[in-house]
């Protein structure tokens, strides 16, 4: 029961704080997260005196009310940097889209590469389109070859959302960015070819 009230006050902003608190008994959990169970209100105040820490009603619709000793200041600074977070978390990716012809130079197909790469890295997808005209049609399989190339290159910063798909004269797929765990476990294997490399020369 006490567990459903205090999930039910995670989103509070208007607790009552110390001498807020005017009920003449409340469940008191103390600063180790023991249960002490129901004691007077003026009892627990002076327990978080004696602690310097603050005493909060986090469930207020209890009978008698749940509270807690905390340092307050520090409760609500962690509550508003993981409001923060999960606002920033929510923020969804747009769908940026890089097009290009099927006899594109190298140089170019790099330039586009590292464009991809860098709206992969800020959270966006990325979708690659390739448009045949007239003739170039004949040589769609060029484009898919040019599809793998930039498979194999943005490997590490990117899964397939959708894969090359022709339609109509146009060839097409979308990438999204790279699950973090994904970027990592890339980043340690690069470092493990580095100090491999590094114990040859030696």
């Amino acid at each position: 029961m006490i567990l459903s009230f205090l999930a039910s006050t995670k989103e509070r902003k208007d607790l009552r704080v110390n001498r807020q608190i005017r009920v003449p008994r409340v469940r008191l959990i103390d600063e180790t997260g023991k249960q002490i169970g129901i004691i007077a209100t003026h009892e627990a105040l002076e327990r978080a005196e004696r602690s310097n820490l603050d005493l909060v009603e986090i469930a207020p619709l209890a009978e008698p009310p749940v509270c807690k000793i905390i340092d307050y200041g520090k409760y609500r600074y962690q509550q508003t940097k993981k409001e923060k977070e999960n606002r920033k978390g929510s923020v969804q990716g747009k769908l940026k889209e890089v097009k290009m012809k099927p006899n594109i130079d190298k140089h170019d197909l790099e330039t586009k590469m590292r464009r991809a790469k860098e709206f992969l890295e800020k959270g966006n997808k990325v979708k690659f389109s390739c448009m045949f005209r007239g003739r170039e049609i004949m040589f769609s399989a060029k484009g898919k070859v040019m599809f793998d190339v930039i498979l194999t290159e943005l490997d590490d910063y990117s899964s397939v959302d959708a894969p090359p798909k022709m339609m109509g004269n146009t060839l097409s797929m979308i990438l999204s960015p790279a699950a973090k765990d994904k970027k990592k476990k890339e980043k340690k294997s690069d470092q493990g070819k580095e100090q491999q490399s590094a114990q040859e020369e030696v």
